[in-house]
């Protein structure tokens, strides 16, 4: 088991394959690191995050369709780091982060905010994982 979070009284303990796919996932996506600290304070929707809003805001590196961000933030949901924001009518566009992907941004801030870049193998490891949808 892997804990991470140390500044926080009740901490999770996930398996260390379940924060090691996280990790993965996260430096997989096409996603840069300020959006992620921001879904640490606050949910992002996803009109902030597809096209050139994404690029604007620091969310992304180039603008992606909404089709694809959408995507990558559910596949990102599936493996625990996100949640869909709800609202008092139901779910809404917006991500936010859930305790995991909250310690994992917490981990990397710790590290010196030093978001790590993904291999060759964490991206093949990770359309791997997408593709089969395998278990945690």
């Amino acid at each position: 088991m892997t804990v991470v979070n140390p500044n926080r009284s009740r901490t999770i303990h996930y398996p260390s394959r379940t924060v090691k796919r996280a990790k993965q996932a996260m430096r997989c996506a096409p996603f840069r690191g300020y959006l992620f600290v921001t879904m640490h304070q606050q949910s992002v929707s996803l009109q902030a995050i597809a096209g050139s809003a994404g690029v604007q805001q620091q969310y992304t590196r180039q603008p992606l369709s909404e089709l694809k961000a959408e995507s990558a933030l559910l596949w990102l949901i599936q493996v625990g780091v996100l949640r869909r924001e709800v609202d008092g009518q139901g779910l809404t566009d917006s991500f936010r982060l859930t305790p995991l992907g909250r310690q994992i941004v917490e981990q990397w801030q710790l590290q010196g905010g030093n978001w790590p870049s993904a291999t060759l193998w964490d991206h093949l490891y990770n359309a791997l994982n997408r593709w089969v949808r395998l278990p945690i």
